[in-house]
């Protein structure tokens, strides 16, 4: 972005008579990314967010409560403030409309732009929503309601002092053109040249007569009238480098690399922040960026259909983490967006729970098994060198493609294209799982001879997990720190990345790791929002009248042929093909595994009696053939949701698998 090493970015300054909404979250997490991960390419930050505290809407809440506004609004701050640090927000500051500096460095703005002539006093009429705090002209009110929010409108006539906007306007659309980054992304880029190119940009009207709004910053010139919200809010940008930092900063930070805002608030920022910056004569900032909305299954949020997302809520059931990365892996970034628990839960499922976390979790319990808990030694021909190029392609592979992430990353940060980024190190992940079941650690495991080997396999795996960990870090800071921690390293992500922190071999021989709990519990999507699964049933729990579904290996009774059963009976098994995404022993039994299967369209549990013919691990990523259709039930208190098909008397000699390629869930005939 900014040829500077700084780099400033902002979202709104929030309305203080809100109730902080998945809306307000998604703007603040996009910033929040940036910040964090511009901090760690070695830039400059100051990250900006706060509150617009003034308004006719304040003033009335504050009358109906029979309180100061500024009372009220202190009241209110505290639930973004809160939320921020429930979030992992890392703003550098935090402002108020309200704080004195603010209100002096606003009339300093208004003064100037007077002195010029470009703020005049004139008369308006119009039709006025007291919600929107916004006035329509006639054609745009139907049947006496605001266009936006479908309240009733009154018209109002008054003298009021306007801002000479239009005359900006075609200084304004040849900025645009000549600059592709200033709004982005493309289709609001030209949503703003449209606006700009069909109709006459009119004057602003920037005030409000104290006899009808009180509440706001008094014009330095008539101290009659108050400023109305755009010359106060939006000021908030360049004022709070005045103040919030030890001193004055606007020539370090401005112009702002980047304003995220909410496509609702598009014109405000693109055209009369633009202009209002143009008439004093300030640069302009590089990128305003405008995100798309959330709708919730469907339909718009609103407060009537009780269907408002609280981003508390989701962060205290799902986890911080995993609610950061689900708001910028579901949709592309500017796009509109479909929110539902049962979507949540299905990501943290299949990108989280199987993907990074499974990862961490066999990788560290074959290192505990085989290395005595410490990262191994590896000999140099096995990493490095045209020896490891020939007998080792798959290390060599896995090497390369994380070397150049770093700079494909850089790419789509710089674009915004946050889901796709969070994609590409998703498969970094999956590919160390392929990686590992292609070498087979626990084959090596067994044979002395291939123990350097089994190192440099498992040494690679653990490096990958460091450097994800790196680069997980602005989208899911928590996470990235518990993957260091389990790798044994004391990591701080706050400081630059240097270049031999993300160079492969990072990972020093000896280290001893600490395998802690899983990363991401397990959720189960239902209709009434996902719930914890708790994997840790007990044997007292009553186990369903149903048969054992451990595996289709029985010991028979007796020797006598079986008896023979109609083909009606059989075609009521339905045998179904299921991909292995985890795998474990159960506490306490030699023969038992606890399995987690997908049926594409959804993930179960199974227990099967196969634990002295298989490793764990080396069942990920194989897909076997299940009974789909039997009743629940329990072994050692784990329930498990269907059976195992295998081959053997007595003892398990094979799984039934499938040689082709398939898709999870098909029939098997």
């Amino acid at each position: 972005m900014s040829a500077k090493n700084t780099f400033y970015v902002t979202t709104p300054i929030y309305y203080v008579n809100d109730v902080p909404h998945i809306g307000h979250a998604y703007t603040t997490i996009a910033a929040d990314v940036l910040a964090r991960y511009r901090r760690l390419k070695g830039r400059d930050v100051f990250f900006l967010t706060g509150l617009d505290e003034h308004g006719q809407k304040v003033q009335q809440a504050a009358a109906k409560a029979g309180i100061d506004p500024q009372v009220h609004c202190d009241k209110l701050a505290p639930q973004f403030q809160d939320l921020w640090t429930r979030l992992n927000i890392s703003n550098d500051a935090f402002i108020r409309t309200t704080d004195a500096p603010h209100k002096s460095i606003v009339q300093r703005y208004l003064q100037e732009l007077f002195d010029k002539d470009l703020i005049y006093k004139g008369s308006y009429t119009g039709w006025y929503c007291t919600f929107d705090e916004r006035f329509w002209t006639e054609k745009d009110v139907e049947n006496g309601l605001c266009p936006d929010c479908k309240r009733p409108v009154e018209q109002i006539s008054e003298h009021n002092y306007f801002f000479r906007m239009g005359q900006y306007q075609d200084r304004l659309i040849d900025y645009i053109r000549t600059h592709d980054r200033f709004v982005r992304p493309e289709p609001r880029r030209n949503e703003v040249l449209g606006f700009l190119q069909t109709q006459k940009l009119g004057d602003l009207s920037i005030s409000r007569p104290k006899s009808r709004l009180s509440w706001g910053i008094e014009l330095p010139f008539d101290a009659q009238y108050v400023t109305y919200v755009w010359f106060d809010a939006l000021v908030n940008y360049l004022s709070a480098l005045e103040y919030k930092l030890p001193s004055p900063a606007v020539a370090r930070y401005w112009p702002a690399d980047l304003h995220l805002v909410g496509k609702d608030i598009l014109t405000t920022h693109a055209v009369y922040w633009s202009t209002m910056l143009m008439a004093l004569n300030l640069p302009l900032p590089q990128t305003i960026f405008a995100h798309g909305w959330w709708t919730v299954d469907g339909e718009k949020m609103s407060k009537s259909r009780g269907n408002v997302v609280d981003p508390n809520k989701m962060a205290a059931v799902y986890g911080v983490d995993p609610f950061r990365y689900f708001l910028l892996r579901e949709v592309p970034f500017g796009q509109d967006g479909d929110f539902s628990e049962q979507g949540l839960a299905r990501r943290i499922n299949s990108d989280l729970a199987n993907g990074i976390g499974n990862l961490l979790s066999r990788t560290l319990t074959m290192i505990e098994r085989n290395c005595a808990g410490t990262i191994p030694d590896v000999p140099h021909d096995y990493l490095d060198g045209e020896e490891a190029q020939k007998q080792y392609p798959l290390l060599v592979q896995a090497r390369e493609s994380l070397r150049a992430l770093g700079d494909r990353l850089d790419v789509l940060f710089d674009g915004f294209e946050f889901n796709t980024a969070l994609l590409l190190l998703a498969s970094r992940a999956s590919d160390a799982d392929t990686f590992i079941d292609k070498h087979e650690p626990w084959k090596l495991a067994k044979d002395p001879v291939k123990r350097p080997e089994l190192h440099a396999v498992l040494y690679s795996a653990a490096e990958c997990l460091r450097i994800l960990s790196l680069y997980l870090y602005p989208v899911m800071p928590a996470t990235a720190q518990k993957i260091a921690e389990q790798l044994g390293l004391n990591i701080d992500f706050t400081v630059p990345l240097l270049r031999n922190t993300i160079e492969w071999g990072g990972l020093q021989a000896g280290t001893k790791i600490h395998k802690g709990p899983a990363l991401f519990p397990r959720v189960e999507p239902n209709p009434e929002g996902a719930k914890p699964v708790n994997d840790s049933a007990t044997p007292s729990q009553s186990a369903p009248t149903a048969p054992t579904s451990a595996t289709a290996a029985p010991t028979p009774a007796a020797p006598a042929a079986p008896a023979q059963i109609a083909i009606d009976e059989f075609m009521k098994i339905q045998l179904k093909t299921a991909k292995v995404l985890a795998a474990e022993r159960v506490p306490k039994s030699e023969k038992l595994l606890k399995l987690r299967v997908s049926l594409g369209t959804e993930e179960r549990q199974i227990v099967a009696g196969i634990g002295k013919k298989y490793d764990p691990e080396s069942l990920i990523g194989k897909t076997i053939v299940i009974v789909a259709n039997l009743k629940p039930a329990k072994l050692m208190g784990i329930e498990s949701q269907g059976m195992v098909l295998a081959a053997g008397d007595g003892e398990v000699r094979g799984l039934v698998t499938i040689l082709e390629e398939v898709e999870p869930g098909t029939k098997v005939k």
